[in-house]
């Protein structure tokens, strides 16, 4: 097994995260987390609970795509991805709320709705999907777990959440992730990444698919596949390239999310000309942390549009934990100490760190009215 930071060569600890045996279908089975812990790493614990709780909740947002007809679903039924929403989200919330009961969890949205008599068939199937899972709860229970997540203000310590980040990835049975991040002080020391439907290799389509990143501030980024079996983590870094001339650049399938056309003139300035890498959610942090991508840009669609913590931050400490660098559009790091939004700052790049600079000045140089 390979040397993880922080791990003295006399102590390994191996987590089990084993589901109840009655609750237990047959194709599951044991998964054997290889963590880089002692108990005096910092952030050890956090980091135990938070892979833990994404992987229960990837297998339970996996249960709700996979019964998702893709012939016969309705794109205006938000349903499927209603019920993996939340049931990701109490899980979490759960598991955070039993490890460090004082902290909170600034996240999209609470269970007012849920709550609701029109609630009752989502809260039965949220239900369902945690049994599965070996929790049994209430509909009380469910809904107090996901309320934990519904908080926006800012404090001196907080988790921030995305339990379903790419809604249109979800319902298409494509790309999708799981975003958990720790801020201390207003600063990222834990993040975790859950991306079910990513490939462990990138550009073979046969490859398996379900992919864990995580990183703690000073101990670097690392990679597991979500079913790892007794497979060890391995440390990943950002390419090597050094121009833009080279690079490939990642952005979402959905442009409401960037400005495509935006983009394709950023392309040209750079002297980029292989065809960008269009992927759904904070899969694209993972992209360029493990070398598949050079670059993401996360362009602003529309004036004084404010990104919400959630949508980046498993995602930026991955990357710079790997090597690469992230910062707004203007070249500001990303702030963590406005609450839910990140207020300072306007879209994002994120690079492998060779080139940012030059790409921070093509957008300022190519910002639309000037």
């Amino acid at each position: 097994m390979p040397a993880l930071p922080g791990l003295r060569s006399e102590s390994r600890l191996l987590l089990a995260c084993q589901m109840p045996q009655q609750a237990r279908a047959p194709h599951q089975y044991l998964h054997i987390i290889a963590l880089d812990f002692c108990m005096d790493q910092p952030y050890s614990q956090e980091l135990e609970v938070a892979l833990n709780a994404v992987r229960q909740a990837a297998a339970a947002c996996r249960s709700v795509q996979s019964s998702i007809d893709p012939g016969a679903f309705d794109k205006q039924d938000n349903s499927p991805v209603t019920v993996a929403d939340f049931t990701s989200q109490a899980l979490i919330c759960r598991s955070l709320q039993a490890a460090f009961p004082e902290d909170r969890v600034i996240g999209e949205e609470g269970a007012a709705e849920l709550r609701q008599p029109s609630g009752a068939v989502f809260v039965d199937r949220i239900i369902t999907e945690c049994g599965a899972r070996g929790v049994r709860a209430t509909a009380g229970e469910i809904c107090d777990w996901i309320d934990r997540g519904g908080v926006h203000e800012y404090r001196s310590r907080f988790w921030t959440l995305d339990p379903v980040d790419g809604t249109k990835g979800f319902l298409r049975h494509d790309q999708y992730a799981i975003s958990l991040a720790l801020v201390i002080e207003g600063q990222l020391q834990v993040g975790v990444l859950g991306c079910p439907n990513m490939r462990l290799k990138a550009d073979d389509p046969k490859s398996a698919t379900g992919l864990l990143a995580w990183a703690v501030r000073g101990q670097g980024a690392w990679l597991q596949a979500l079913e790892a079996g007794d497979e060890p983590p391995r440390r990943i870094h950002v390419s090597a390239t050094s121009s833009s001339r080279d690079a490939r650049f990642c952005e979402s399938v959905e442009s409401e999310h960037s400005s495509h056309g935006w983009s394709g003139n950023l392309a040209a300035v750079l002297g980029i000309h292989r065809p960008p890498f269009r992927i759904d959610s904070q899969c694209k942090y993972l992209a360029v942390a493990r070398g598949d991508a050079d670059l993401y840009l996360r362009l602003p669609t529309r004036k004084w549009y404010t990104e919400k913590i959630w949508d980046h931050a498993g995602g930026v400490l991955v990357v710079e934990e790997a090597g690469g660098r992230v910062t707004d559009i203007h070249g500001r790091p990303p702030e963590f100490h406005h609450g839910a939004k990140l207020l300072a700052n306007e879209g994002m790049i994120v690079t492998n760190g060779c080139f940012h600079d030059a790409v921070v000045e093509a957008i300022r140089q190519s910002f639309p009215g000037r």
